[in-house]
């Protein structure tokens, strides 16, 4: 994937989102109990305030069902356009329908929904999973390492693990790494992944040498997993919660991805009503043609660039205010600058 990094999304050429009436823009959310879309939809929110229009959400809690429902209660409450968060790639399918019949535009937020109807935003994922590798790999350059993916009906996972084996293969083939363990965790659950983690160090007698984890939430888990065997290895994981963060901090995480979800969110707002006002999926600034996913097929989209956070850069998420120095530096090691 080609990564673009937009300081701020030009919709399309003379048009902004100021000249249209009010919009309602409906936003979908897969899981909104996980700690991340909080940002992001206080992002989405504070872009649409400032353009003068209205917000509406459901969460599905999950429920590849219940993002149904929820589509077509928000297309009732009058969305003239929809931000949807899928739970399941291959389920959202009738939603996407329903939305194209009523001439309602959607935007397939941070995971994707293959549907040419649909604007794909999101951050270069494959870039996270490169990323999450290429740091662990130099914390730990050889040994047993285990993969903590997320959930089998989610894209993104298979995107982070493209990205990792794309980066550990040359030491796999080599025979300096070995991959002894790896598993979907249903939902991206923590609770999920600490079982998976607990699994894998059980059938390796606890030699894990570096895990690699495909998001945070899942990071605490297996961290969980692995303090309670005495275990403190290399572990990567992606979103920038602010657990992780001050984990990175303490020692117990190598790496955090952070990708800046008041960007994102920002993206998917200003994108949204854009279209909503008749822009046509082509002209947002900064889209490419981009058919990555499993059925090879095409569709406008914007990937995002994201930013590894470890002990030496930590002060880039204090600065800018995603998390206090209080909150990341409790209990941080000695060597960790920002805390100093």
């Amino acid at each position: 994937m080609q990564k673009i990094l937009l300081a701020a999304v030009v919709l399309t050429a003379g048009l902004s989102t100021s000249a249209f009436a009010e919009m309602t823009v409906g936003v979908s959310w897969s899981n909104f109990q996980e700690e991340r879309w909080k940002t992001d939809e206080a992002a989405i929110k504070a872009a649409l305030e400032a353009s003068g229009n209205k917000y509406i959400s459901a969460d599905a809690q999950n429920s590849a069902a219940k993002q149904l429902t929820d589509v077509e209660a928000l297309i009732t409450q009058g969305a003239d356009a929809l931000i949807i968060l899928s739970v399941d790639k291959d389920a959202v399918g009738p939603a996407i329908d329903k939305a194209a019949a009523e001439g309602i535009p959607v935007v397939g937020y941070d995971r994707l929904i293959e549907d040419p109807r649909a604007f794909y935003l999101t951050f270069d994922n494959k870039g996270v999973g490169k990323i999450i590798a290429e740091t662990v790999q130099a914390a730990q350059p050889e040994g047993n390492y285990a993969i903590i993916k997320g959930d089998k009906g989610d894209p993104n996972a298979a995107f982070l693990l493209e990205g990792m084996m794309e980066v550990l293969s040359p030491a796999i083939n080599d025979g300096k790494i070995k991959i002894v363990g790896e598993s979907f965790s249903d939902g991206w659950k923590p609770d999920n992944a600490q079982k998976n983690m607990e699994q894998i160090l059980t059938a390796n007698d606890n030699k894990i040498d570096a895990v690699l984890a495909e998001n945070d939430g899942m990071a605490g888990g297996a961290i969980a997993a692995l303090s309670a065997q005495g275990l403190n290895v290399p572990i990567g994981g992606q979103d920038g919660d602010l657990a992780a963060l001050n984990r990175v901090a303490r020692g117990t995480q190598t790496v955090s991805v952070w990708k800046d979800s008041r960007q994102l969110g920002k993206a998917a707002a200003d994108i949204a009503v854009a279209m909503a006002g008749g822009a046509a999926l082509d002209a947002v600034e900064g889209a490419q043609k981009w058919s990555g996913g499993d059925k090879g097929v095409e569709m406008n989209a914007i990937f995002l660039a994201p930013t590894p956070i470890t002990k030496e850069n930590l002060n880039v998420v204090i600065d800018a205010g995603v998390i206090s120095k209080d909150q990341a530096c409790e209990g941080a090691m000695a060597d960790v600058a920002a805390c100093k």
